[in-house]
């Protein structure tokens, strides 16, 4: 009998225990999500996120929209923010400084690895109106090899969503995952 009031206390404990964590992460305003985000919703409701322009010497005419599209929706699809045009509670701007191809390939002796790299790079101004100490102005760069014997653009379609993607995870926890 000794050994049943033992062990339901100890599952009573632990049972108290869980309680009381579920009571205060309930009661929490910040959501923590297992991507890295945090967001206080009672602070924080909206968010715009403006055209990111290309300012890069070379011009992809389709990475602008491209990247864009991408980070609404990955803001969209990741928190409950509304997104609206201004006087958001967050601001996202910036634009396209760099799209570059480069020789990536190391020489050992006398031979060529031919390796080609396109880059991109994107420079972030982000706004926190309600914390302005999370103010962030920044560049992310994000790079994908290819073999150099390929022509970009038979490579473009593979890359640049990988690319863009990396940027827009970068841009992500770079703002929200402050936690």
């Amino acid at each position: 009998m000794k050994r049943f009031l033992t062990a339901f206390g100890m599952t009573l404990t632990a049972f108290g225990t869980a309680l009381t964590l579920v009571i205060l992460i309930n009661s929490c305003s910040i959501t923590y999500k297992f991507d890295g985000a945090s967001v206080d919703y009672n602070l924080i409701k909206t968010i715009s996120i403006q055209d990111f322009p290309n300012h890069a010497m070379k011009v992809n005419p389709d990475l602008s929209f491209q990247f864009s599209d991408a980070l609404r929706n990955k803001f969209i699809r990741q928190t409950r923010l509304r997104i609206v045009e201004n006087n958001a509670d967050l601001e996202i701007e910036g634009e396209i400084t760099g799209y570059d191809q480069r020789e990536s390939g190391v020489r050992v002796d006398n031979a060529f690895n031919a390796m080609a790299e396109l880059v991109v790079t994107v420079r972030v101004r982000y706004v926190n109106n309600k914390r302005p100490a999370d103010d962030l102005d920044q560049s992310f760069t994000s790079a994908k090899s290819f073999p150099n014997d390929r022509f970009l653009d038979d490579v473009l379609p593979e890359l640049l969503p990988q690319i863009i993607d990396d940027l827009v995870d970068q841009i992500y926890n770079a703002t929200l995952g402050n936690w």
